[in-house]
């Protein structure tokens, strides 16, 4: 008998691993169950598609045959794999796979092996012909969902617009339908409502959205999209109506007319667009107990947004200079308040306040 080499021992023990490894790896995701799931039994035909690779995370009959990663749980690659990996490997086309879809992620139909192959050679996207199930299961993130389906297939748009509230979409809606109005009264013919979707995305939308990211006003309101907030901006301006008597340097920016809006980016070359980031001064008068005056004076300085601070005499005993970024979705007053409430009125010691706000000012 043949005494076995410790290398040998050592790749069995090896292989064993693997092999139990594999075997204990999770499962892919089974279609059944996530239909089951989300009560996803109304269709839509999506027609043919390329798939992020990484969004295929189940499969429809074969889901106990791979894990996760799609590698087979038997350890060892199929004589089918090495062809199909051969097949791409020297540019030969493959038929697209056959996925089934519910909301962001695919499960497969037909096609395991050539995913696997695709996976394992670091390919971010496969052909793919789609059959979509939509969910009724009444979620707010299943309702979300249904809205978008809606409202993509009535516009046309392939990129996706993401909201987070349900009904708005209808709001984008309206829009549109007024733009379609404007367009047919300036080019006298009829207009598809499709058509005036596009021109609306490219025109408006867009446009609206870079002055958003300019201004990084979505860093506060982490939890929304940025087409949440052109939502609330745009339906705020355009259609609200709401009169401001302080805080009108939106107006500057974005004119109180969705048409006039879209007339101005218009004159814009390129991504020239105005940035939403103006500032607002105020001088902020401050009472405070006797004998506190210089460790208060420290204190208040200390905030980023004053920018001078002085010790005067008469009713109060400090003057701050404090310079502000507007919030574009209040008035300069709001602003100024509740930075006067939260940052100076808390500090022990502080007595009183009185706030000063400049309409129009000179420098030399």
């Amino acid at each position: 008998m043949r005494k076995i080499a410790k290398g040998e021992i050592k790749l069995f023990e090896n292989i064993r691993k693997s092999m139990e490894k594999r075997r204990n790896a999770k499962l892919l995701k089974s279609f059944k169950e996530q239909q089951e799931n989300e009560e996803a039994f109304d269709t839509r035909d999506l027609g043919l598609r390329d798939v992020e690779v990484d969004k295929i995370v189940g499969s429809v009959g074969r889901y106990h045959d791979f894990d996760s990663r799609f590698r087979p749980r038997t350890g060892m690659p199929s004589e089918r794999l090495s062809r199909i990996k051969e097949a791409v490997r020297d540019g030969k086309p493959l038929p697209p796979v056959l996925l089934y879809q519910i909301k962001d992620e695919y499960y497969i139909l037909d096609g395991n092996h050539r995913v696997a192959v695709i996976k394992q050679l670091g390919r971010k996207t496969i052909s793919a012909r789609i059959l979509e199930f939509l969910p009724s299961r009444k979620t707010l993130k299943n309702v979300l969902y249904r809205e978008k389906v809606d409202f993509m297939e009535k516009t046309g748009l392939e990129n996706a617009i993401e909201l987070t509230e349900v009904g708005q979409y209808s709001c984008l809606l309206e829009q549109m339908e007024e733009h379609q109005k404007s367009l047919e009264t300036v080019q006298s013919d009829p207009l598809s409502f499709e058509a005036a979707a596009k021109d609306w995305y490219e025109t408006i939308y867009l446009p609206f959205l870079r002055i958003i990211e300019r201004s990084h006003l979505s860093e506060a309101f982490p939890k929304r999209t940025i087409a949440d907030l052109y939502v609330y901006i745009s339906m705020h301006q355009w259609k609200g109506g709401r009169e401001r008597e302080f805080g009108i340097g939106l107006d500057q920016i974005i004119p109180r007319n969705m048409e006039e809006f879209r007339a101005k980016m218009a004159e814009k070359k390129g991504f020239d667009f105005p940035e939403m980031k103006r500032m607002i001064t105020a001088f902020i008068f401050i009472s405070v107990t006797v004998g506190e005056e210089y460790r208060i004076m420290e204190k208040i300085y200390s905030i980023d947004e004053v920018r001078e601070i002085y010790d005067v005499p008469g009713d109060f005993d400090l003057l701050a200079k404090v310079v502000m970024e507007r919030d574009w979705l209040s008035s300069d007053s709001e602003v100024i308040g509740y930075f006067v409430y939260n940052r100076i009125r808390k500090i022990p010691g502080v007595r009183k306040t009185q706030t000063l706000i400049p309409i129009i000012s000179k420098r030399k």
